[in-house]
């Protein structure tokens, strides 16, 4: 088998991994549905860090709860906070919600917790819970700028005057200007409400210590309760589809790919590689970020790729590599941080390629293949061009008149040479001066030679 088709059966083998892979994830199955009591009482965890994973993890489960005619979908809150714009898809699909919604606030409900918690109709916290302390910040842990507050504190505005609650503790949860001193916020800092501060502004209904008071609170001690647990793949796309672990799945494919081309065969590198880059496209499917059109561009650009290496131009290479990062960006949930995830990937790879050049250079791996490595060295008796060194400070006479090239003669050999610009006539005696390659450059002599 030669080497082209071996790297093609190769990169077919791992290609149709990658489609086998990501097809599975697009047909994950459902979880069995139960048989639609009246009295049927949903339980959604809402847990760990907003994101896009959390967001499709309840788009699920609340459709379920719908399909089968819930009396009640009770959430139950612990979380820090996270991203806003997946606080806000979540705080959509509360809203479109049509079933009586309740949050449970098991512990804390921080930042985009108190958010998502202040959409639903009906609020009860646990005697040691808290909420609130919404304020907007960035990656870096920095505050938001203006424009991005305003929108914010806007939001948490309309999330609580959606359900009848006074707006002012909402805005004062996101805006530290607010000044409530007998709350424990004085101006300066966030509105944070512990459970009896929350029932006496009327933001919780009241304090039950476990599930069971808070049904027996609701009168639903009798009903059938369906408890939702996120599966082992939304759980791999809540932590894939992480802002801290997305520069580290596309780092490890970049260098996978630079370290497989000095690498001989397909080995370790180029399979991690492939493997951190499924994970990517898999966890942003199951978190509903990546569609078809993604894949479609990555198998496209993958095949340009492959393409590349048996058709000469460059063009394909570059067409695949496009397509490859058009995909990313088709996959991802914010421009701007995948921006920065590709540039480090990037960067990375490019360190890694100069240090294996100037350590390995060419000979190895599939550049071995793609580079041609024979030389017509003068070690080997190969001779681009004579040169005549030699000839340097050597006397002669010119044959021809100089017009300014001509001939001369040395030692009795006839050579060919120009002038330094100067006309010459026959019989003139001349020294070279000058050699570069066959070009020979002689100067008038202001004695006569006695024996050339």
């Amino acid at each position: 088998m030669s080497f082209k088709q071996r790297v093609l059966k190769q990169l077919f083998f791992y290609s149709l991994m990658m489609i086998l892979l990501l097809c599975f994830a697009f047909s994950m199955p459902n979880i069995a549905k139960s048989d639609g009591k009246d009295d049927l009482v949903y339980i959604i965890p809402v847990e760990k860090e907003v994101e896009r994973g959390l967001a499709a993890f309840l788009k699920r489960t609340t459709n379920e709860a719908i399909e089968n005619h819930a009396k009640y979908i009770i959430f139950e809150i612990n979380t820090p906070g996270g991203r806003v714009d997946s606080a806000s898809e979540i705080g959509t699909i509360i809203q479109n919600i049509h079933i009586p919604t309740i949050s449970y606030i098991v512990n804390e409900a921080l930042s985009a917790g108190s958010y998502i918690a202040l959409h639903t109709d009906e609020i009860y916290m646990a005697p040691h819970a808290r909420m609130g302390a919404s304020g907007i910040i960035t990656q870096d842990g920095t505050a938001a700028d203006k424009k991005a507050q305003s929108a914010w504190i806007s939001a948490m505005r309309s999330a609580a005057e959606s359900k009848g609650r006074d707006p002012l503790y909402a805005e004062a949860m996101a805006n530290e200007d607010i000044d409530l001193p007998e709350y424990g916020a004085p101006k300066g800092e966030f509105l944070t409400l512990t459970p009896n501060r929350a029932v006496e502004v009327n933001y919780a209904e009241g304090i039950v210590d476990s599930r069971e008071s808070l049904l027996e609170e609701l009168g639903l001690q009798d009903a059938t309760i369906v408890e939702m647990e996120t599966t082992l793949a939304e759980e791999i796309a809540r932590f894939i589809t992480s802002p801290l672990v997305i520069p580290i799945l596309l780092s490890i494919a970049s260098l996978g790919l630079i370290v497989e081309l000095y690498s001989p065969g397909f080995g370790v590198a180029g399979t991690m590689g492939l493997i951190a880059l499924v994970l990517f496209f898999y966890g942003h499917i199951i978190a509903g970020l990546a569609g078809m059109e993604a894949i479609i561009l990555l198998i496209v650009g993958i095949l340009l790729i492959i393409a590349e290496f048996f058709v000469t131009g460059g063009i394909l290479g570059l067409l695949g590599i496009g397509s490859v990062i058009g995909s990313l960006f088709l996959a991802g949930y914010d421009i701007g941080h995948m921006t920065l995830s590709i540039a480090i990937a990037f960067s990375l790879a490019v360190i890694v390629a100069i240090i294996l050049f100037r350590s390995i250079g060419l000979q190895k791996g599939l550049f071995r293949r793609l580079v041609l490595e024979d030389s017509t060295s003068t070690d080997l008796g190969y001779v681009s061009s004579v040169t005549r060194e030699e000839l340097i400070g050597e006397h002669g006479v010119t044959l021809t008149p100089f017009r300014p090239a001509g001939t001369i003669l040395i030692n009795n050999e006839r050579i060919d040479a120009v002038s330094e610009g100067e006309f010459l006539n026959k019989d003139v005696p001349v020294e070279v001066i000058h050699v570069e390659g066959m070009r020979v450059v002689v100067r008038k002599l202001t004695n006569n030679l006695k024996d050339v």
